[in-house]
C-alpha cells in the first residue's frame, strides 16, 4: 500500500507566525500592564504643574498690599497662565478668591484631590478622565506652599485628556516598535536555536518515512548537547537500526520464500517416498518388515515436520474478530480435535463453568487450545506406564484483572531444554523432531487478543495459564 504523502505545514500555520504572534502578545500584555499606572503618573504630573502655577499665583497676589488694587489685566494673566477658571487659596481660615473677569460657570465638575496618592486611585482618576465626555470642569484640590494650606484651581478638564491621549497614542507607537523589534530578534534567535532544528528533524521524519530503504535519509546529527542534539542522534541511532532492520526482513523474507519453495518440494518427495514404504512394508522379507515400520515413521515425521513449517510460514498477521463465545464449548471441541475426548487411557476434565461467555475470536482461541491439549496428549502417550491414571484438566479462576484458563496434566513435565526455550519457533519443542510452532503460534494469538501465556512451573507434570483481561468477559 503507498504511503500517506505528509507535508509540512504553511508558513501561516507554522511554528514561526505562531512564536511571532506569542511574543508580540505577550510584550503588549505587559506594556498594558506598565502603561495604567504610567499614565496615571502623567496625569498626576500634570495636575501638579497646575497647582504649582496657581500657588505661584496665590503669591503673587499676598505680595500686593490691597488685593482690590491688582488690576485685572494681571489675574487674568495668572489663571491664564494656570489655565483656570479660578484660584482658590485658604490659609489660616480664611479663603481668597481669583477668577476671570466674565466667570465660567460649570455644568459638571469633578474632584482631583492631589492629597491621595496611592496607585490605585491615580489609576482610577486617569481612566475616569481618558474616557470621560466633553464639557467638564475639572477641580484641582492640593497642598500650598505650606502644608495647612490649600490650593484650589477649576479648570476645563480638555486639555488634561487631550495631552493623555496624544501621551497614550505615544505610548502606543513606542510599544508596537518595541514588540515588533523584540518580536524579531527574539524569532531569530528561537529560529536559530529551535525552529530551524525542528523543521530540519521534521523534514527528516516526513522523507524517511516515504522511502525508510534510502541509508542516504538517515539524519546527520549535529554537535549540540542540549535536548534537541539527544533527539537528532537518537533519531539518527533509530533510523539506522530500522534500515538495518528493513534489510534483514528483507533478506529473511527472501530466504524464507526460497525454503517454503524447497520445503513444499521436499514434502512431495517425502510423500512419494511414505508411499513407497508402504508398498516395501508389504513385503515377506524378515528385514524388510523389521526396518519398514521404523522407516514409516521416519517418513511421517519428516513430512509432518515439513508440513508444519509451511503451515507457520502462511500464518496470517490478522487481527481477532471479537464475538461472544461460551468458553467450555470452545474447548470441548478442542479436546476432540486434540483427540483427547474418548481416549482409551487418558481422562480429560473440563471444569470450565457453563455461563463462562467471553468476547474473543473463537477460531484463533480454539487453536490454542488445541496446541495445549495436544501436546498434554502426547507428553501421556509418550510417558506410557511411567504415569499411572493420566489425566489432562481445564480449570479456571478470576479475580477483578481478568480470567485464568489452565491446561495442566500429571504427566513427566517439560525438559529443561524445552523450559529454556518455550514460545522460540524450532527451539521450544518438548519431543524428538518437533518444531516448537504449537506454543509460538499460541502465544502470539493469546497476546493478541490483550492477554498471557504463562508456563507454570511445579514439582510434577505440565500446566500452561491463559491470562485474559477482564474487559473480555461477558458472563460468568
Amino acid at each position: 500500500m503507498k504511503a500517506e504523502r505528509r507535508v509540512l505545514p504553511s508558513w501561516l500555520s507554522g511554528l514561526s507566525i505562531k512564536l511571532i504572534a506569542t511574543i508580540s502578545a505577550v510584550i503588549l500584555l505587559v506594556e498594558i500592564v506598565v502603561y495604567l499606572p504610567s499614565l496615571a503618573n502623567f496625569r498626576a504630573s500634570w495636575l501638579d504643574d497646575r497647582l504649582r502655577v496657581g500657588v505661584v499665583a496665590a503669591r503673587v497676589l499676598d505680595a500686593v498690599p490691597d488685593v482690590m488694587a491688582v488690576p485685572r489685566d494681571l489675574t487674568d494673566r495668572l489663571l491664564t497662565s494656570a489655565g483656570a477658571y479660578a484660584i482658590v487659596y485658604r490659609r489660616e481660615g480664611q479663603s481668597q478668591l481669583i477668577e476671570l473677569a466674565n466667570p465660567v460657570t460649570p455644568d459638571v465638575v469633578v474632584t482631583a484631590d492631589m492629597r491621595q496618592r496611592d496607585i490605585m486611585t491615580l489609576i482610577a482618576g486617569a481612566m475616569d478622565t481618558l474616557f470621560a465626555g466633553p464639557g467638564r470642569t475639572l477641580r484641582i484640590v492640593g497642598e500650598g506652599d505650606i502644608e495647612e494650606n490649600l490650593v484650589e484651581l477649576l479648570m476645563s478638564e480638555r486639555p488634561l485628556r487631550q495631552d493623555m491621549l496624544d501621551y497614550s497614542r505615544q505610548i502606543g507607537i513606542v510599544s508596537l516598535a518595541i514588540a515588533a523589534i523584540t518580536a524579531v530578534a527574539l524569532y531569530l534567535l528561537a529560529s536559530y536555536l529551535f525552529i530551524y532544528p525542528v523543521r530540519r528533524l521534521t523534514q527528516n521524519i516526513l522523507a524517511f518515512r516515504q522511502a525508510p530503504e534510502n541509508a542516504s535519509l538517515v539524519i546527520v546529527p549535529s554537535a549540540r548537547r542540549d535536548e534537541i542534539g539527544i533527539v537528532e542522534r537518537e533519531l539518527a541511532a533509530m533510523e539506522s537500526d530500522l534500515f538495518s532492520m528493513l534489510r534483514q526482513r528483507r533478506h529473511l523474507a527472501d530466504l524464507g520464500l526460497a525454503v517454503a519453495k524447497i520445503n513444499h518440494d521436499l514434502r512431495n518427495t517425502l510423500t512419494s517416498a511414505q508411499l513407497l514404504s508402504d508398498q516395501v512394508a508389504t513385503l515377506d522379507d524378515p528385514k524388510v518388515q523389521r526396518l519398514a515400520p521404523r522407516l514409516v515413521t521416519t517418513l511421517d515425521r519428516a513430512i509432518g515436520f515439513a508440513q508444519s513449517v509451511l503451515d507457520y510460514g502462511r500464518e496470517s498477521a490478522a487481527p481477532p474478530v471479537m464475538v461472544p463465545v461460551e468458553m467450555r464449548g470452545l474447548i470441548e471441541d478442542a479436546a476432540f480435535d486434540a483427540r483427547l475426548v474418548g481416549h482409551p487411557s487418558i481422562v480429560f476434565s473440563n471444569q470450565i463453568a457453563e455461563t463462562l461467555t467471553l468476547n474473543v475470536d473463537a477460531a484463533q482461541l480454539g487453536r490454542v487450545f488445541l496446541n495445549l491439549l495436544k501436546n498434554a496428549r502426547e507428553a501421556l502417550e509418550a510417558s506410557g506406564s511411567a504415569v499411572t491414571a493420566p489425566q489432562v484438566t481445564v480449570s479456571m479462576s478470576s479475580d477483578s484483572e481478568g480470567v485464568t484458563l489452565s491446561v495442566s496434566d500429571n504427566g513427566p513435565g517439560l525438559p529443561q531444554r524445552a523450559r529454556d526455550n518455550l514460545f522460540v519457533a524450532f527451539e521450544g519443542s518438548a519431543r524428538a523432531g518437533g518444531t516448537g510452532l504449537g506454543l509460538a503460534i499460541a502465544r502470539e494469538i493469546s497476546e493478541s487478543h490483550g492477554g498471557r501465556l504463562i508456563f507454570v512451573d511445579q514439582p510434577t507434570g505440565t500446566r500452561f495459564d491463559l491470562w485474559l483481561p477482564s474487559a473480555l468477559l461477558l458472563s460468568q
